[in-house]
């Protein structure tokens, strides 16, 4: 019986248990790569919410407003001269309701010439459109108003309409500015209807001359 590793193949080796103290090496850790997605939506988000925020401050200069402003002072500025010459001295001024709002700005006046019982009165009305373009719909509105005769060389559209030898209506656009100017007979009467002055018989078959070239005057006037 064969019981020593001696007698095995005649050559005898030794075997060696080592012992050390340092732990073997760990693998390589896996990176977690929903960190570096989460790093970068936040920081998506954070710039898009600045362009946002930034976006919001920076304020819509809104429409081209020519030069026109408001409050306008209408009567001060509205002098009317060239229908004084022919309708007699101006003698009564009167300011209408004044509307001022971030979107629109209007204002009126009304004046008088010659006898207050038996003359003629202006209406002037000035509109100013913030936001909104009222180009589209001018013609439309003032064809409504049976204002059929375009008038050339007056702001950017205008139309007239004559009140049958009485007077007559003139609206004019200029980029966001509207006019409406109207001249009209006036005259006062007693408690049996009886008119308590004769009024002064002006010629007004071409009373848009005159008025054309107020307005004109106005439209300089208001945007200086």
């Amino acid at each position: 019986m064969i019981s020593e590793p001696e007698l095995v193949g005649g050559e005898e080796f030794d075997v060696h248990e080592v012992v050390s103290d340092v732990p073997p090496p760990r693998p390589p850790r896996a990176r977690r790569p929903w960190l570096w997605a989460l790093g970068g939506a936040v920081l998506a988000s954070a710039l898009w919410g600045g362009g946002l925020y930034a976006y919001a401050q920076k304020k819509d200069p809104g429409p081209d407003l020519g030069g026109y402003a408001a409050p306008a002072k209408l009567c001060e500025k509205a002098g009317l001269k060239a229908l004084g010459g022919i309708l007699g001295k101006r003698s009564e001024d009167g300011v209408g309701p004044e509307m001022d709002d971030p979107a629109v700005y209007q204002t009126s006046c009304s004046m008088t010439y010659g006898d207050q019982d038996a003359g003629y009165a202006a209406q002037l009305t000035y509109t100013l459109h913030k936001v909104t373009d009222p180009g589209p719909e001018f013609a439309a509105r003032a064809k409504y108003s049976d204002l059929a005769t375009p008038i050339g060389g007056l702001g950017e559209q205008a139309f007239f309409s004559d009140r049958g030898g009485d007077g007559g209506e003139l609206r004019v656009l200029d980029g966001q500015a509207e006019f409406e100017l109207q001249i009209y007979r006036q005259y006062s009467t007693d408690e049996q209807g009886n008119p308590l002055g004769e009024a002064k018989v002006v010629d007004l078959s071409g009373i848009d001359v005159p008025m054309t070239q107020d307005l004109l005057a106005l439209m300089e006037a208001l945007r200086r």
